[in-house]
Formats: structure tokens, C-alpha cells, sequence
């Protein structure tokens, strides 16, 4: 299990339009260090998914519509990647010759109670918080 590069600059993203104004692409990737290629890439998605909005012409950039207040990691992992699992076995349609009976596996147990607090730990924190935190350290 990894969080891909493309989580993690999409979480950099929304740290780099955290102050709620209405920025470029080119001004999110130089204050967050993001390839271009990466970014219109992962805006699209946030955009899709609610998070930002975007504006067209000369003025036009990337505005977070939810507030940071509002906004969690699982929620933007859940744009850009859809779920992070920790094995493939959890995911929807995988096929796994272990849980072909009626009853699962022992392991697919323990990994489901595993996940369940990794999508906890994702939602705990708002990103606000944990802005702030690092504004702290």
C-alpha cells in the first residue's frame, strides 16, 4: 500500500489554495513544488469532485469551494484514487481463491479491521488542522 505521488500532490494542492483565493496552476505548482503535467491532472479531479472550482480567463485559476474546515485526507485521496487499501484483496471485484467459500479468510478479516482504521485516521483530522499544525512546528 502507498499513497501515489498523485495523492500526495493533490493534498499539496489543496495546501497551496488553502488561503481560499482564487489561484493559477503555475502559482500552485511553484508554492507546492508540483509538476504541471501532475496538477491540471488532479484539479480536474478535485474539480469533478466538488473541492475546487475553476474560473476561465485572464483572471481565471483554481478556488477551493469547500472550506478546510470541511475537508479531510480521505476526501482527497477519495478524488485523485478512489480508495487506498492496504491489499488488493479488499477491493471491489478482486477475485481471491482464499474467499471463494462462504466464509472469508482470517487474514481478509484482520485486514479489513486494519482498514477500517487507516479510513479513520484519513478522516480525523480536517485539514485545517492540520495546516495549523504545521504552521505550529
Amino acid at each position: 500500500m502507498f499513497i501515489t505521488k498523485e495523492c500526495d500532490y493533490a493534498i499539496r494542492v489543496v495546501r497551496g489554495l488553502a488561503d481560499g483565493e482564487i489561484k493559477t496552476v503555475k502559482s500552485v505548482c511553484e508554492i507546492e513544488d508540483i509538476p504541471h503535467s501532475f496538477a491540471y491532472k488532479i484539479l480536474k479531479k478535485l474539480e469533478r469532485e466538488g473541492i475546487v472550482v475553476s474560473f476561465r480567463g485572464n483572471l481565471g485559476g483554481y478556488q477551493l469551494v469547500k472550506g478546510l474546515d470541511e475537508l479531510n485526507l480521505f476526501d482527497i485521496v477519495q478524488a485523485v484514487d478512489k480508495r487506498l487499501y492496504i491489499n488488493e484483496c479488499l477491493e471491489e471485484g478482486h477475485d481471491c481463491s482464499r474467499n471463494a467459500t462462504n466464509e472469508r479468510c482470517m487474514v481478509h478479516q484482520e485486514f479489513l479491521r486494519i482498514q477500517g482504521i487507516l479510513d479513520d485516521a484519513l478522516r480525523e483530522k480536517t485539514v485545517l488542522e492540520i495546516v495549523s499544525d504545521i504552521a505550529c512546528t
